[in-house]
């Protein structure tokens, strides 16, 4: 066994490719719900504003412009409510997964430490301890969890793969007992502005933090919210005590957002137009699936926010995988997520109108 099969799990993905052959060979082609990767069209100023810059020969900076900068934070000001935002505060990244992946690492995080994330949780989570030969463990109540060593707690409200969202008050909470006991606080909210049935709320925000980021790191993608998976656009906010090692530990590695992607990146969060009617088409989406899946048997739990639907049978949920993949209809199984989602499946939102309704009318 390689040494790289010992520090990592087996790639989840790979589970699935039986299926997803069940699934392709249906008569009227695969409907596709297992993977959250966006299918519309980047927004036309976004493309536009990367293609003005693509004349960048030299080499942009970890950091990013004071342009992209003063986008970020004003974006942070306007839509988290955070207060007293400055450059200090913000961090871009080449996309999220690789700061969770490599987070752990970049903290200097290793054996000894330990790291903690949700019980039900994206798989990288757990990579990034594991890559760091830090200690991991999933929780189901944070405050619960022994403080003794923990260095490193994530959250994700509103959470892949359930679309659970933390309330207000559990967050406030959260960041006490955190802070209490010398915790960093690392808040994965990459589909805040995904919300159906909730209003998700940052840990910048300051009802939550009374004021202060200290401690506190948010994490948040223009993947989901403005189509550019394709882009690997993300930004961290939050502590400067924290960011400030961070840029410089990047800044070594080399962990540069591309020149023209940071143009993109001021457009897009200058602009709320677009996220508007991406969340329309998500909303349709999202009505329709859900009144087939039910209809067909299934009942959804959480699911108030982000692109998902968390649904379940009552049984394994590879019996549901294959049951669906008869059907020519390929969803993600919930045991991908962690021991406690064996009997769910997480189905994706990301599919377009066409397909969408193919996949409603065959269930």
């Amino acid at each position: 066994m390689s040494a790289v099969s010992e520090r990592l799990p087996t790639f989840p993905w790979d589970k699935l490719e039986p299926y997803k052959k069940t699934a392709a060979a249906h008569p009227g082609g695969i409907v596709d719900l297992s993977v959250g990767t966006p299918v519309d069209p980047v927004p036309e100023l976004i493309q536009k504003a990367l293609v003005d810059a693509a004349d960048s020969p030299g080499y942009p900076t970890v950091w990013g412009t004071p342009a992209l900068r003063d986008a970020i934070t004003g974006w942070v000001r306007r839509r988290l409510g955070a207060r007293d935002v400055t450059h200090r505060h913000v961090l871009p990244i080449v996309g999220s997964k690789e700061l969770v992946a490599w987070l752990p690492t970049q903290l200097g995080l290793g054996p000894g430490d330990r790291v903690a994330f949700p019980r039900l949780a994206y798989p990288t989570y757990e990579v990034g301890a594991r890559l760091a030969r830090a200690q991991y463990e999933a929780y189901e109540d944070p405050t619960e969890l022994d403080p003794a060593g923990l260095k490193l707690l994530w959250l994700n409200s509103p959470s892949n793969p359930t679309g659970r969202v933390l309330s207000k008050a559990d967050l406030t909470r959260i960041v006490a007992w955190a802070r209490e006991h010398g915790v960093l606080v690392v808040s994965d909210e990459c589909y805040l502005e995904l919300g159906w049935e909730a209003d998700p709320v940052s840990v910048l925000h300051p009802d939550v933090n009374g004021g202060s980021y200290d401690g506190l790191v948010a994490v948040h993608s223009l993947s989901k919210r403005s189509n550019l998976a394709g882009y690997r656009a993300a930004f961290l906010a939050g502590d400067p005590a924290v960011l400030g090692p961070l840029l410089e530990i990047r800044k070594h590695g080399g962990m540069m957002t591309s020149a023209p992607t940071q143009a993109a990146v001021v457009a897009a969060l200058g602009d709320d137009e677009h996220v508007r009617v991406q969340r329309e088409r998500y909303t349709a989406r999202r009505a329709v699936l859900r009144e087939a899946l039910l209809g067909h048997g299934f009942r959804i739990e959480h699911s108030e926010a982000s692109l998902y639907l968390w649904a379940t049978r009552d049984e394994s949920c590879w019996d549901t995988v294959a049951h669906l993949a008869e059907r020519g209809i390929l969803v993600a199984p919930g045991d991908f997520y962690g021991p406690a989602g064996e009997h769910f499946v997480r189905v994706a939102l990301t599919a377009t109108d066409e397909r969408v309704a193919e996949a409603v009318r065959r269930l």
